[in-house]
């Protein structure tokens, strides 16, 4: 990439005066992708970049090795509903996995295939809910990665639709009422039914019959409150209760409801204008259980009398499980102890990596430790609403594809395996060492470090991969790209920032608002641990994030050039003055600040990436990897740091510009996740030094 000539973007001098704060925007035009001179420049950088990755040396090595390695299976945790269980499944050479029924006798049926809805394999199955009988399933769709939900209800019998398309239901919870003739759902209100430009927001709870035309449904709640909120809704198994929760866009803080549906069915205020974060329901011994933030950031599980709301302030709440000291509590199950006594069989992450314990459930304390459980993460715990002594774990490591175990009350320290996914090819061995980093401020900052010697005895290529925001806990999960870069003699580091949820709300807010600078600072403090402790060196280094983690490794680049050598920033956020404008940056504004406050605004211009570029410096090679159907992440945000890095920089590194179609910010078909890492992974070997990649195909 020696002397590459970009493709020509003109600087405008626009400068605007927000609260008296000069602030230049000369990538402005870049944003409206329908302007002739944004199209002939996004076309230039699409030859660019094709050229530039087709001669990347280790592709095809990469490729090789990743599809054998993105081809393992996954299985999902079964919910069990009347003698029925449903799960998803893929298998090596699948495009997407299906959801399939279990039934009593043990025959297994599929009941939705997404490519068989559409071949070309643009199409996900987003969502997914059967009924408490079990003889009903409503399902979400959407295509081209808009994430545009379409609600359907089919017969889980004979296969049959019952009900859908119903649209705008992107992001809905689904509750069924027994009997599986109607059901509680969210659903946005018509576009012509709200102002120009929040056809995103407005979202109602509604009542709906399966089968009835949706124009009809009854209005639940929302009318009147913040037109960002995302809606929560759960109904007991017997019918009687409804629990509805909001929160306005991701605020770490929810209101909620409880209606008894036997009576007037009124929703009545359980927590409403509260800092804290509590899950409700009423399970199936009548009690109303709460899982809560509220004066415990690690989290704790309570009870209280659904029908007396005398017990639902907090100080009434009976624990059953209390906040730990070292755990933050994520997860729980009810089973039956083997003498019929109701335990909660409890998931709590100590360090990133997860626990399971057993509970009585009249608050006497823990019973058992679950020892067999293997260091890695539960991506959640589940068991039959009517009762039964079995549970099922869903399980992840960094070299163990997402799979079920089950455990039995019977035996309650063990744990034996349900349904384990199968990998196309050998998965390469794999070595996790876990360090702790230290921060500007003295915080210390845990890292997993993933390596084929467990040991730095010499410099390698490194990618330091980190999230950092919005209560996301990066715990051990299967990663074809972490396996690959490792198996070909590369170094893998997951970084635990603040911002996330590892240490609970309390370390979730020290990385958010006016303290985002904390993250970033967790970020590079990482990256020199890991020069420090002889693992790589700046040469070396690479640094890959997307979505929130775009935003850090943009941070990184900017402010930390001299510390990397390379970045894959992928559907990132980047004008942090303008990110509320477009997809839905409005809904982020309580993690991250709004530009309309003054005070706001200045903790936002301190860390923007696309704000902090200077003219004659020599940043890392950049790859920027964008999604034209994201409707979360506009690509507006990569084209313009794109735009000013290549008029910026001083060094021979390249910045690239790579751009999908018909894909999103989430979902995608396997075979585009081969093309898209192969990319990311020979563009981060290129340009940290990589050996010849004899080991990728091993």
């Amino acid at each position: 990439m020696d002397g590459v000539r970009y493709p020509e973007a003109p600087r405008l001098d626009l400068i605007e005066d927000l609260h008296g704060t000069a602030v230049a925007d000369p990538y402005r035009w870049l944003e409206d992708v329908e302007d002739h001179r944004t199209r002939a420049w996004t076309d230039a950088q699409d030859a660019l970049t094709a050229t530039a990755l087709a001669a990347l040396p280790l592709r095809a090595r990469f490729a090789e090795r990743l599809e054998q390695l993105v081809h393992a299976g996954a299985v999902g945790v079964p919910a069990h509903r009347g003698g029925r269980a449903f799960s998803t499944r893929r298998d090596p050479g699948q495009e997407h996995a299906v959801l399939r029924v279990r039934e009593p006798d043990g025959t297994v049926r599929v009941l939705v295939d997404p490519m068989a809805i559409d071949p070309a394999g643009t199409t996900t199955l987003d969502a997914w809910s059967p009924s408490w009988e079990g003889d009903r399933l409503a399902y979400q769709l959407s295509t081209g990665g808009d994430e545009e939900s379409r609600l359907y209800v089919l017969d889980v019998a004979t296969g049959e639709q019952l009900d859908g398309p119903v649209d705008r239901c992107r992001y809905s919870p689904v509750a069924w009422l027994p009997g599986g003739e109607e059901l509680f759902y969210v659903r946005r209100l018509a576009p012509d039914q709200v102002p120009a430009g929040e056809e995103q927001f407005h979202r109602r709870v509604w009542r709906h019959r399966v089968g009835a035309d949706p124009g009809t449904d009854a209005l639940v709640h929302g009318e009147g409150l913040d037109p960002t909120n995302y809606y929560g809704v759960h109904t007991s198994r017997d019918g009687r209760w409804l629990v509805v929760s909001a929160s306005a866009g991701t605020a770490p803080r929810d209101d909620v409801w409880l209606a008894d549906l036997s009576a007037a069915g009124e929703l009545r205020e359980l927590q409403v204008g509260v800092d804290a974060q509590t899950s409700a329901w009423v399970a199936r011994d009548g009690r109303l259980w709460l899982l809560s933030d509220r004066g415990t950031p690690r989290r704790r599980l309570a009870v209280a009398d659904p029908e007396d709301a005398a017990t639902w302030a907090p100080e009434a709440w009976t624990d059953v499980v209390p906040q730990q000291e070292d755990g933050v509590l994520s997860d729980v199950a009810l089973v039956d102890g083997p003498d019929g006594a109701l335990q909660v069989l409890a998931v709590h992450s100590v360090d990133a990596t997860d626990r399971l314990s057993v509970w009585a459930a009249d608050g006497t304390g823990k019973q058992h430790d679950v020892t067999a459980l293997p260091p890695g993460s539960v991506s959640g715990v589940s068991s039959r609403p009517e009762g039964g002594t079995t549970a099922w774990v869903g399980y992840t490591d960094y070299a163990t594809p997402p799979s079920v175990l089950r455990w039995e009350a019977t035996d309650p320290t063990a744990l034996a395996e349900h349904e384990r996914a199968p990998v196309a090819g050998a998965v390469p061995d794999v070595t996790v060492v876990e360090t702790h980093a230290t921060s500007a401020d003295g915080t210390p900052v845990h890292l997993f470090v993933l390596s084929g010697t467990g040991r730095p005895d010499t410099p390698r290529p490194t990618v330091l991969y980190g999230y950092g925001g919005f209560n996301v806990s990066l715990t051990p999960a299967y990663s074809a790209q972490a396996l690959s870069w490792v198996a070909a003699g590369g170094v893998w580091v997951v970084a635990n920032l603040r911002g996330g949820s590892e240490h609970g709300e309390e370390w979730h807010r020290a990385g958010m608002r006016e303290r985002k600078q904390n993250v970033f600072d967790d970020f590079a403090a990482a990256g020199e641990h890991l020069v420090a402790e002889g693992w790589t060196t700046p040469a070396q280094l690479a640094v890959f994030g997307g979505s929130n983690g775009g935003l850090l490794v943009g941070a990184t680049l900017t402010q930390r050039p001299d510390l990397v050598a390379a970045v894959v920033c992928s559907a990132p956020l980047l004008d942090m003055v303008r990110y509320e404008r477009f997809g839905l940056g409005r809904t982020w504004n309580d993690e991250y600040g709004t530009a309309d406050d003054p005070v706001e605004l200045g903790w936002l211009l301190g860390y923007s990436p696309y704000h902090a570029v200077r003219e004659g410096t020599a940043y890392p090679a950049v790859l920027f990897t964008t999604f034209e159907s994201d409707t979360r992440v506009d690509p507006l945000h990569a084209r313009k740091l794109a735009a000013a890095l290549q008029h910026a920089t001083t060094a021979d590194a390249p910045v690239l510009l790579r751009r999908e179609i018909s894909v999103g910010h989430g979902a995608r078909a396997v075979s585009r996740t081969v093309g898209l890492a192969a990319d990311q992974l020979a563009f981060l070997a290129q340009h940290t030094g990589f050996p010849d990649g004899s080991g990728i195909q091993g």
